[in-house]
Parts: C-alpha cells; structure tokens; sequence
C-alpha cells in the first residue's frame, strides 16, 4: 500500500490533511510537517485529519494525533478504519476525539 499525506486547498479557514497508508515512526514525516504548518497558521479555526484510508497505525500515529488535539482544532473524518479503531479502542482514546462521518461534516462544524 502506497503511503501518503496531501493537503487539500484551505476552505473557510479549514485546513483538511488527508492520509493514506501505514503510519508508524518511521513514515510520520511528511504528516508531522503538514501539521506543524497547520498548527502555525493563525488563520485556520479547524484541521481535519482525513483517516478513511489508514491502513495501519501504531502508537506512533496516536501520539500525534494527541499532540493535534492540544492545538484546540483538531477534527478526525472518518468513518475511522478498522486498525486505527481498534488503536482508539485499546488506548480508551476514542473519547478524546471529534470524529465525523467524513470530510464534508468535519468542513462544516
């Protein structure tokens, strides 16, 4: 499975990261660079991470996703794949999270 991070054109001050393929600590990069540079954006009242097409993700992924949250604008489309749910099930971090049922829904919060 190819791994990737692509950001979507910012719409309305919503920045969308769309990630596709396995997510461990040593394929983080590109995605900690997209955020870093969405967390530095003043201007954007919302970040959506895309995970529809996670296929997998280790405790590396979480963390980041944690160290999202803390920026106060972190939404997750989903709906959330198996693998990553699973991860949100065993870790009870499920709770921590805005999830959505997909990009659009997120947009619109």
């Amino acid at each position: 499975m190819e791994q990737g991070v692509v950001v979507l054109p910012d719409d309305g001050g919503v920045r969308v990261i769309a990630c596709v393929g396995d997510f461990d600590q040593d394929t983080l990069g590109p995605l900690t660079a997209a955020s870093a540079a969405a967390v530095a954006d003043p201007s954007l009242r919302r970040i959506v991470l895309d995970v529809r097409k996670v296929t997998f993700a280790d405790s590396s992924l979480l963390n980041h996703m944690v160290i999202l949250l803390r920026s106060g604008r972190l939404v997750l489309a989903g709906p959330v794949p198996p693998r990553l749910d699973r991860l949100l099930e065993l870790t009870e971090a499920r709770a921590l999270f805005t999830i959505t049922d997909g990009v659009d829904e997120a947009r619109a919060m």
